[in-house]
């Protein structure tokens, strides 16, 4: 229903943009970050991958590998190797967007926390119960307010 709708809409939009801001425009990458999600969301987890890859790609290019637009592309590719069985890559960029959002935005930030539950979740999947469970008890602190004092800019 709306997420069909959702996705044709954003198909048009992204490429309106395309022929008329260019693509690597950032008005086109946040309408072709839009569509992956789409596609994604409607279980089409291959079409979102080679998607989200292109979009990261350009996104590197563009805003630099730590900007927050280029983060939530690297996450939203996490989520769709993760769908498509390879938790190894999934943890591999979820691990790697952990780390940049911690310097960027810090660690109590809701994308943050976000990245941080992707990658236990990904430690899970991948036998490594002791880590993920660590991992969620830090997030499960840093959301309640009993976390550490924030490491960013450090």
């Amino acid at each position: 229903g709306e997420t069909q709708a959702a996705r044709e809409v954003d198909e048009d939009t992204l490429a309106r943009r395309r022929r008329v801001l260019g693509p690597d425009h950032p008005g086109t990458l946040t309408s072709q970050n839009n569509l992956g999600r789409d596609l994604s969301r409607l279980g089409m987890y291959q079409a979102a991958r080679e998607l989200d890859e292109d979009t990261l790609a350009r996104r590197r290019r563009v805003h630099g590998d730590d900007h927050p637009w280029t983060l939530i592309t690297a996450s939203n590719l996490a989520f769709d190797l993760r769908r498509l069985g390879e938790v190894e890559a999934a943890r591999d960029l979820d691990a790697d967007t952990l780390a940049r959002r911690r310097r960027v935005l810090g660690d109590d930030h809701p994308q943050t926390l976000a990245s941080a539950s992707n990658l236990a979740f990904d430690l899970e999947r991948l036998g490594e119960h002791q880590a993920a469970a660590e991992l969620r008890s830090e997030v499960g602190q840093r959301r309640s307010g009993q976390g550490k004092a924030s490491t960013s800019g450090q």
